[in-house]
């Protein structure tokens, strides 16, 4: 039997996120905190074209579309968002895992109840450089997962939390772990288009 091996690729393109910020295409990236739903905006803001959000179907947070255009710019609301609920917990990684194979989306999310194992993780980054080779998008996949996270195997780990003052948005992002980076913690301010990012 063969394993297929992922790549090792040091100049693999990524999506830069804020004008700063690098997160590596066609591999699997997490995201925890209270924010991380706003982390997940950012992102959709920053691509172009259809984004699968997959969120059990037993869930009891939903996004509300109200609350999308304004943290990922007025020509990126909830129309661009196909949203998968599956009813099986198995069934989660699977839609996520076919969906970066079929390169179809440029940005596939599951928001999970608990961090995937190795072996998933390690599925999903081969599913995307899959999806890379037949599709038409390099797909990024962010999952977002409850507490500090944890998923091993992942190309980056983000925090993201609500920061506001009186008068003023602002959230504190940390970049926890990455294969190529050193971690770093930054204060977001503004709104699309006018983002304002102050490392700390």
């Amino acid at each position: 039997m063969t394993i297929p091996l992922l790549a090792r690729d040091s100049h693999r393109p990524a999506l830069r996120l804020l004008g700063a910020l690098d997160l590596p295409l066609t591999r699997q990236h997490e995201c925890t905190g209270p924010a991380r739903h706003s982390f997940a905006m950012l992102l959709i803001g920053a691509l172009r074209g259809p984004v699968l959000w997959i969120a059990p179907a037993w869930a009891r947070d939903h996004l509300n579309p109200d609350g999308i255009s304004p943290l990922t710019g007025a020509e990126n609301g909830p129309e661009r968002l196909i949203f998968v609920a599956p009813e099986r917990r198995e069934d989660l990684l699977w839609c996520m895992e076919e969906a970066l194979r079929s390169g179809a989306a440029p940005l596939i999310i599951a928001d999970l109840p608990e961090p995937p194992a190795l072996t998933p993780v390690r599925r999903l980054h081969l599913a995307a450089e899959e999806g890379a080779a037949r599709g038409h998008n390099r797909p990024l996949g962010l999952i977002l997962t409850p507490g500090d996270g944890g998923a091993p195997g992942v190309e980056t780990r983000w925090h993201m939390a609500p920061a506001h003052t009186p008068g003023t948005d602002r959230w504190h992002l940390t970049r926890r772990r990455a294969r190529t980076a050193p971690p770093a913690e930054w204060h977001l301010t503004g709104r699309p288009g006018a983002w304002a990012l102050k490392q700390t």
